[in-house]
């Protein structure tokens, strides 16, 4: 079983306020695979270990611009909300993602994947 890094949800995802996450890769995530939900994924110092969060189960994934959140106001509103953001809007949360990916545009095709907890 893989793991998924929610480094930056953290909170979204023990709370379980997140259903959807959007990333740069992922590219074999299929429908019916099931993941574990990590703290972090990558860069862990000696001597640490990963932490799991969770497990989860790939409902849905789907490449589309991460503009669709902007171009598509009622959409981008529900996804920010899937996403565990219901406070920023989809072109404040469209603007966090490209500044926490590097070479992110908003034109950047991105896998949506969208899961459920076990």
């Amino acid at each position: 079983m893989r793991n998924m890094s929610f480094a930056l949800t953290k909170r979204q995802y023990r709370e379980r306020s997140k259903t959807v996450t959007r990333r740069t890769g992922w590219s074999k995530i299929k429908p019916g695979d099931f993941f574990a939900g990590v703290e972090k994924g990558q860069g862990l110092k000696k001597g640490e270990s990963v932490v799991v969060m969770g497990y989860n189960k790939c409902e849905c994934a789907r490449w589309e611009p991460l503009r669709r959140m902007i171009d598509d106001p009622e959409y981008g509103r529900c996804e920010v909300i899937r996403e565990g953001f219901p406070e920023m809007t989809p072109d404040q949360f469209v603007k966090f993602f490209c500044e926490t990916h590097k070479g992110c545009t908003p034109e950047t095709l991105v896998n949506r994947i969208e899961f459920s907890y076990l």
